[in-house]
């Protein structure tokens, strides 16, 4: 396995009396698919928002390629290479779906005319140029699924932190972006942690998962060795 491009390192984070993270550490290696599972409440979500800075922890580090980035404000993270998708999908509803990616590819393209046909290019890699005048409010769920992951992408991260984008997708949807995000992964060399309640699409496509149980880690490895550790399946169907 290549070198890791992030570090979390006793990252804790805390909300009033809830103790969110606890002691979080781990490595996650250039190019891979890291799967990220637990429980509602698990700290899956929390985690993405310390790394991409809109929370930021209370304690411990975040080295992305070598630097410390506890304490960047939200955008510097994403100039540096990291971007996320939103737990639940938020597009700008009254904008195209078009206009929606080219505001993200602002952040690297000099004028509006290159980011909008820039735009167009990563719609169609997410198969969606024929909806590009569209107004994303009148996108069907899975598509509008697909507009964020390309809005993020046109931020051309290093990493990207997907948060739950198949959730309500029927299973051709799901099949269809779990082929886009092994493309992104493979043909665009992009590290991927994905969140995911759907285990049969996480195994698919991750190379190794970290399950979380009321903010601490519970494990990591591979999806075979995760699926049958003793803790992980406790902590989803409870223990007698």
């Amino acid at each position: 396995m290549s070198d890791p491009i992030l570090k979390i390192e006793k990252v804790d984070q805390r909300f009033e009396g809830l103790h969110a993270l606890k002691h979080v550490s781990f490595e996650l290696m250039e190019d891979e698919i890291l799967g990220i599972i637990g429980p509602n409440g698990a700290g899956k979500s929390t985690l993405f928002n310390a790394i991409a800075g809109l929370v930021p922890p209370v304690s411990g580090s975040i080295w992305f390629k070598g630097q410390d980035i506890v304490g960047l404000q939200t955008h510097e993270i994403a100039e540096a290479g990291i971007a996320k998708t939103s737990q639940s999908v938020q597009v700008f509803g009254e904008m195209t779906a078009l206009d929606n990616v080219a505001v993200a590819a602002l952040l690297h393209a000099k004028t509006v005319s290159s980011a909008r046909e820039h735009a167009f290019e990563e719609l169609e890699f997410w198969g969606l140029e024929s909806n590009s005048e569209s107004l994303a409010q009148d996108l069907p769920l899975a598509k509008r699924s697909l507009l964020e992951l390309a809005r993020a992408m046109m931020l051309h991260p290093e990493i990207l932190l997907v948060d739950e984008v198949m959730a309500g997708l029927n299973e051709p949807e799901v099949d269809d972006i779990l082929n886009r995000l092994l493309r992104v992964n493979q043909e665009r060399k992009t590290t991927l942690m994905v969140i995911e309640h759907n285990m049969r699409a996480l195994m698919r496509i991750s190379s190794r998962i970290l399950a979380l149980d009321y903010g601490a880690v519970l494990t990591i490895g591979e999806p075979e060795y995760v699926s049958r550790h003793k803790q992980v399946i406790e902590a989803y169907l409870g223990v007698d």
